[in-house]
Parts: structure tokens; sequence; C-alpha cells
């Protein structure tokens, strides 16, 4: 194998390296059990809904989503496709506060009477104001349908559902800020760029590029080195011929 093909070899595997050890999740998340306690219009009822809440960064934004594992509630008859309608609040705590309103299609089949109402997935964008780790947690549920609505609220105050490291408009934040209406709204559509979001703590995640970038670094030496070693071991032996 010819000193060039080495030396292209070594270098791509110097940044292969590099980007494997840069790499990171984006985010902390959970499935969580929530225990919704509904008031319909025939009266009260209660259904347990894993919770998974994922986020996807765009722009200065994040688009979440919130999936529901298992139905919630029930009507006492069937309930035609288009005619069930969800919406739901997500709660933000941690550096940033307020809520996002996240919402889903209409049931795309029939849903046979006294059958738990299987839930579409439901979402919303989230804009950070502040900066810091953000929690999202479920929040109350709202069914439409037959012109009835239903709603839902969380009775066993479930935990974060997913938990992001953001980089918000105003700068640093503190404080929990969990329900004072400030901070994440929902809106159309994403503005602006920003940083991907991270897990854990910021300066991890700078020691990981940094390591990342050390490697790259360490393996394009390596490869000038080769290179220049070859090129003199010729040279020696043209002189000696």
């Amino acid at each position: 194998m010819s000193y060039q093909k080495r030396t292209t070899l070594a270098l791509a595997a110097a940044v292969a390296g590099s980007v494997v050890l840069i790499a990171a999740p984006a985010a902390q998340a959970d499935v969580v059990d929530v225990n919704y306690q509904c008031k319909t219009p025939i009266g009260n009822k209660g259904a347990v809904s894993p919770i998974d809440i994922k986020a996807v960064k765009g722009g200065s934004g994040y688009t979440l989503t919130m999936s529901f594992q298992k139905g919630v509630s029930s009507s006492p008859v069937e309930l035609g496709k288009g005619a069930m309608k969800p919406s739901a609040v997500i709660k933000v705590g941690g550096a940033d506060g307020g809520t996002v309103a996240v919402a889903g299609p209409a049931n795309s089949e029939a849903i046979p009477a006294n059958t738990p109402i299987k839930i579409s997935d439901l979402s919303g964008t989230y804009t950070p104001k502040k900066s810091g780790k953000v929690t999202f947690t479920a929040s109350v549920l709202t069914i439409k349908a037959l012109g009835t609505t239903t709603t839902c609220t969380p009775s066993n105050s479930p935990k974060p559902s997913l938990e992001l490291d953001v980089k918000g408009s105003g700068g640093s934040g503190g404080g929990d800020g969990g329900s004072d209406g400030s901070g994440g709204t929902s809106q159309s559509g994403p503005a602006g760029s920003g940083e991907l979001p991270k897990t854990g703590p910021l300066d991890s995640a700078a020691a990981l590029g940094a390591l990342g970038g050390t490697v790259l670094l360490s393996g394009a030496a390596g490869v000038l080195w080769l290179t220049r070693r070859n090129q003199r071991t010729g040279q020696t032996q043209r002189s000696a011929g």
C-alpha cells in the first residue's frame, strides 16, 4: 500500500474518532405514568396512561410531541371518524416557565362505545426565553367530541417527561418559574436559529467537544509526521543511489 493511501486512511480514522466523541444525546426523556381524572358529561372517569414527550430543534424553538401509550376516558356511544378532537397543555418548569399548548388530529377511525379513547400524538412549539435546564411535564388534557368537552387532569403530580438544556432570547434565567405564565408559548412556526439541545451539564458537552478536537488534531499531526518521514526516507534513498 502506498504512503498516500496510508495517509488518507489515517486522516479518515482521526476524523471519525473525533465525530464519535463529540456526539451526545440531545435530551433526557422518560416515559411517565400519568393518572388522569376526567370530568365527562356523564360523570367522572379515570385512567392511567404512560406519557412520552419528545423535542425536535427548529430555528430558535423546539417542536414538542406528546404521545399517549394507552387510551383515556371513554364514550357511551360510538365516536365516528373525525368526531373526537384532542388537545393538551404541557407545563414548563426549571429555568424557564409557563405552558405549551399542543394539539393533534381528529380520530382517523371510529371509536367503539365504552372503550378507552386512544389519543393521537399532540404537537406544539416551545420557544425558550431563558437559558438553562428546562423541564416539560404532562398537564391538562381536553377531549372535544359530539359537541361535548371532557377535561382530564393529572392527579398523581407526575414528574417531568423531558428535560432540555436550552438557550433563550433573554439570557440566563433563575428560579423555577413553573407557573408564573412566562416563558414558552405555543406558536405557529419556528423562528431564527439556535444551538442544539444537550443532555447534562454544559461543561460536559464542552469537554467532549474539546476531547474530540484533540483527537482530530493528534490524528492530523500523525499524518503530517508520516508524510514527512516518508519524504525524508525517499530523499535518503535517492541520495544513496
